[in-house]
């Protein structure tokens, strides 16, 4: 399975923003949920420009183990995004996949109006 899809959508997380991994499951409709979008940020390749810092546990809870999880705060930081304890204020740095997936479906176009057969 390709994980771009996946690295496509945290390419979109605006600077100074967070979405969780599972936000980002249910906007693509990954079978494995938010696991299967931990394992795509533990496998993002390097020089792709993904944000992977901005992907965070449930409850804005930073979940990777040292030394990953102290350069995840630093970079957050950096952008503006403080975390207190453990957890990032979700009420103020949330960003959501869902409008983003919505807005992207192919549109349908309306079924044409089918004329009635003639009984002869």
């Amino acid at each position: 399975m390709s994980w771009d899809p996946v690295y496509r959508l945290v390419k979109q997380i605006p600077r100074g923003r967070v979405t969780t991994y599972g936000e980002l499951a249910k906007a693509l409709r990954l079978p494995g949920g938010a696991r299967a979008v931990g394992y795509a940020m533990a496998a993002t390749p390097n020089g792709r420009g993904i944000p992977w810092h901005r992907v965070i546990g449930a409850g804005g809870k930073v979940t990777m183990p040292e030394p990953h999880a102290s350069l995840q705060r630093r970079l957050l930081a950096s952008e503006g995004v403080p975390i207190e304890g453990t957890r990032i204020d979700m009420k103020l740095f949330a960003w959501s996949p869902k409008s983003r997936a919505k807005s992207r479906k192919a549109k349908r176009k309306p079924a044409r109006p089918v004329a009635p057969k003639s009984r002869v």
